[in-house]
């Protein structure tokens, strides 16, 4: 499975306007490869290097296997239109919340799994329910970096 944007490469740069400091919307992704076996996709967005804690930047399953990406700007709503269900993010709010690192340079872990099953959670799960969820039904993942530190 491949994970691209068109807005950054991977371990590049994440551009202002997908951030706090700028628009604050969600990049544009594009993925392949998928197992042909796969019956649903969940995206989770993350930065492991927030203090204290792995904060959560965006949570998205039951994305349908016939949708190939999600384009820039996906509203924090319960559903996207090319199908699947927002979970919510540690801001606290349903949808994409943009890097926003109090100091120094952080890393976001933007990851797509493959799954034989549909979660069927409600919308709004958190990271950790998806992750219960998904243990041992895993068919493939696939990972994109992109970087951000805040200019003062």
């Amino acid at each position: 499975m491949k994970l691209t944007s068109s807005a950054f490469v991977d371990n590049g740069l994440i551009p202002a306007k997908y951030t706090c400091d700028g628009a604050d919307i969600s990049p544009p992704l594009t993925w392949h490869e998928i197992p042909s076996e796969t019956q649903s996709l969940v995206l989770i967005v993350d930065d492991p290097d927030a203090p204290g804690m792995t904060f959560v930047h965006w949570v998205v399953y039951d994305i349908p296997p016939t949708v190939k990406q999600l384009p820039e700007k996906i509203i924090g709503s319960k559903n996207i239109p090319s199908g699947g269900v927002q979970g919510k993010n540690d801001f606290g709010n349903l949808g994409y919340g943009g890097p926003c690192p109090p100091s120094g340079s952080h890393r976001y872990f933007f990851q797509l799994y493959a799954l034989d099953q549909k979660l069927s959670l409600a919308t709004g799960a958190s990271k950790s329910q998806i992750i219960r969820e998904i243990e041992g039904h895993v068919l493939g993942k696939a990972e994109l970096i992109g970087r951000y530190q805040r200019q003062h």
